[in-house]
């Protein structure tokens, strides 16, 4: 029997290289530090007093590195308006009452259909091409609940013309 071989994930290859990358530059810093440390240090005169004394620099070790935070990160959140936001003038009548507008409401309405942004187009535009394997592109779901949707309607459809139908032969 043939072994069969599990595919590789991409995500996780690229993930094991990088990983490897960063070994490879962390031992690269140590070794460049190390060199650092070898070397004498320069030594300065003072530009206080131009003939005198030269002064040895001393060399402080850097601290280490803190230990990484696994703490989750949150993202700052713009409230859409300020409740305590007082209202414009413009916006109430002489009686206090509060005018009717017009192009706020079909902007309002316009937004409530609107896709939201997105976070991270390219990460959308990846998911939507089918490119993360093991998931289904996102124009197949699509086309998928689309379909749904119009067997649905087609099935109402039918069920409310029999119904108008049995009504109308009755009357």
């Amino acid at each position: 029997m043939a072994s069969a071989k599990k595919k590789n994930d991409p995500l996780s290859d690229r993930s094991r290289a990088l990983t490897n990358q960063i070994a490879a530059l962390e031992s690269e810093i140590q070794k460049l530090d190390a060199q650092l440390q070898r070397t004498p240090t320069p030594r300065l005169r003072s530009t206080a007093i131009p003939h005198g004394a030269t002064i040895a620099r001393a060399h402080k070790p850097a601290p280490p590195p803190p230990p990484p935070v696994h703490e989750p990160v949150f993202e700052e959140v713009k409230p859409l308006s300020d409740p305590e936001e007082p209202a414009a003038p413009d916006q109430f009548n002489e009686l206090g009452v509060r005018k009717y507008d017009l192009p706020a409401l079909f902007n309002r309405i316009r937004n409530h259909f609107r896709r939201p942004t997105t976070n991270n187009p390219r990460l959308v535009a990846y998911l939507a091409t089918g490119g993360v394997h093991g998931l289904r592109p996102m124009r197949y779901e699509k086309r998928v609940a689309r379909n749904r949707f119009i067997f649905f309607a087609i099935i109402l459809f039918v069920i409310l013309f029999g119904t108008i139908c049995v009504f109308m032969r009755s009357h």
